[in-house]
């Protein structure tokens, strides 16, 4: 089953959100609308790729304090 836009939409902002930390971000549908499928999925895979390497970065930085 494909997405809406509409989903996918919400789906970023899911994203964006997921640390509670922040304030947290809304978008307006309206302006993503001229986005086509393709685009708002090629951002949830950035979000993604980004949000994958600050978790790396994490771990790498935790591992220092780890003792043997």
């Amino acid at each position: 089953m494909e997405s809406t836009k509409e989903q996918l939409i919400a789906d970023i902002e899911n994203l964006l959100n997921r640390y509670g930390e922040i304030k947290p971000t809304h978008i307006n549908p309206e302006l993503l609308q001229f986005m086509d499928r393709q685009t708002l999925l090629s951002i949830i895979e950035s979000i993604l790729r980004q949000q994958e390497k600050t978790n790396e970065s994490n771990i790498e930085w935790l591992e220092q304090f780890k003792q043997y």
